[in-house]
C-alpha cells in the first residue's frame, strides 16, 4: 500500500481519472495504468526510505548491476556484476537444485534481484515469490518473474504471512549485512519459513557437508597471512578493517559480515533453525558435475515439524551434466 506521505497524490488522481474517464474505455485504460504507476512509485520511495533508515545505502542500484560495464564484461575490480542474466546468474542450475531436492509447492526467494531464480521455479511449477532491497531490480524484473516480485525488507518487516512459504532461500545476501543486525534478518526468515530455509553466504573454516572455506578474496591480501594461521576454533565474524576492498576502496560486493560455517550455524540456531547436514552432502553431489561446490557455501536449515516429505528427491538418477547446465564462466 502507498505511504501516508503518497496517499493523498495517489487518491486526488484516482478521483480525477473516475471522473473524466466514465465513457471512454481507452481513457479509463490508460488512467488505469497510470494509477498503478503512481502507487508503485510511492511504495519503491517507501522502500528506499526504510532501506536508508535500516543503514544501507543505494549501493544495489544499476551499476552494481552491470549497467554502463565494458561490453566485454570486465568489472575491472570494482564490486557488482560484469554482466546479470540468467546465464551469469546460474539461475537454471539453482532452480533445478531446489526443484530436484524439496518438493515444495511455495517459495520465497530474499534478496531475489531481478527474479531469475523465481522465474525459474515457476516454469517448473512452484508458486514462487520474490523480494528484494534494490527498487532498481524490482523495477527490472524477469519477464517471468513480474508480478511476482517486490520491494522488501527484512528489518522493516517482509509483506507475508507467518509460515507463509514451504521454502523461503537467501542467495548470497545475508553477508552483505553487518553482524549485529544478522539476529534480526534470521528471525525475520524464520518468521515466514514455514518448513525448509537453502541458503548461500561465503564463509571460511571447516564444513561438516562440503568443501571448507577460505579467507582468499574476502580479506586484504596483506592479513591473508594472519588469517591462515590462526587456530581453527577462531569464528569471526571479521573486523571490517581487515576485510578486502574493491578497486573503489569499498568493501568487495559491500560485504560485511565474513564468518566460520559453525558461526553461520550458530546463529541459524539461535533463530530457531537445525541445520540439515546430510541434505546438503547431496546437493553438493549434485553441483559437482559443474564445477561449483568449491564457490557455493550452502546451507539447508528446518525449523520444528518440517515435515520430510518435503525432502523426497525429484529424478535421482539425473544429473546436471545429463541437463547440459554447467557454471558460466567454466569452459565447455
Amino acid at each position: 500500500m502507498p505511504s501516508r506521505r503518497w496517499r493523498p497524490i495517489v487518491d486526488g488522481v484516482r478521483r480525477v481519472m473516475e471522473r473524466g474517464a466514465t465513457s471512454n474505455a481507452g481513457v479509463r485504460r490508460m488512467m488505469a495504468l497510470a494509477a498503478r504507476e503512481l502507487a508503485r512509485a510511492s511504495e519503491t520511495g517507501q522502500a528506499v526510505a526504510e532501506a536508508r533508515a535500516a543503514g544501507i545505502d543505494d549501493t544495489y542500484g544499476a551499476s552494481y548491476f552491470g549497467e554502463g560495464r565494458d561490453s566485454s564484461g570486465d568489472r575491472g575490480g570494482h564490486s557488482g556484476y560484469a554482466r546479470y542474466d540468467r546465464v551469469a546468474s546460474n539461475a537454471d542450475i539453482a532452480g533445478w537444485l531446489l526443484w530436484r531436492n524439496f518438493r515444495v509447492g511455495s517459495s520465497l526467494d530474499v534478496g531475489c534481484a531481478t527474479g531469475y531464480l523465481v522465474e525459474v521455479l515457476r516454469e517448473l511449477g512452484i508458486d514462487a515469490e520474490g523480494c528484494d532491497l534494490s527498487p532498481f531490480a524490482i523495477a527490472h524484473a524477469a519477464p517471468g518473474a513480474e508480478g511476482h516480485i517486490r520491494v522488501g525488507n527484512l528489518f522493516a518487516g517482509l509483506p507475508w504471512e507467518d509460515g507463509a512459504f514451504e521454502l523461503v532461500t537467501a542467495l548470497e545476501i545475508l553477508e552483505h549485512l553487518p553482524p549485529d543486525r544478522v539476529p534480526t534478518a534470521l528471525a525475520e526468515l524464520r518468521r515466514v519459513c514455514g518448513s525448509y530455509l537453502y541458503a548461500t553466504i561465503p564463509s571460511f573454516g571447516t564444513n561438516p557437508s562440503g568443501p571448507d572455506g577460505h579467507f582468499e578474496g574476502k580479506v586484504r591480501p596483506e592479513r591473508l597471512d594472519h588469517y591462515r594461521h590462526l587456530s581453527s576454533d577462531y569464528s569471526g565474524p571479521i573486523p571490517e578493517a581487515d576485510l578486502a576492498v574493491d578497486a573503489d576502496g569499498h568493501l568487495v560486493e559491500g560485504h560485511l559480515t565474513i564468518a566460520s560455517f559453525g558461526w553461520w550455524t550458530d546463529r541459524f540456531a539461535e533463530a530457531g533453525f537445525t541445520r540439515c547436514i546430510d541434505v546438503e552432502r547431496l546437493l553438493y553431489a549434485d553441483i559437482a558435475p559443474a564445477d561449483l561446490a568449491p564457490y557455493w557455501n550452502l546451507y539447508v536449515f528446518r525449523i520444528d515439524g518440517a515435515s520430510p516429505g518435503l525432502l523426497d528427491r525429484r529424478e535421482p538418477g539425473r544429473t546436471l551434466a545429463d541437463l547440459g547446465l554447467k557454471h558460466p564462466l567454466i569452459g565447455t
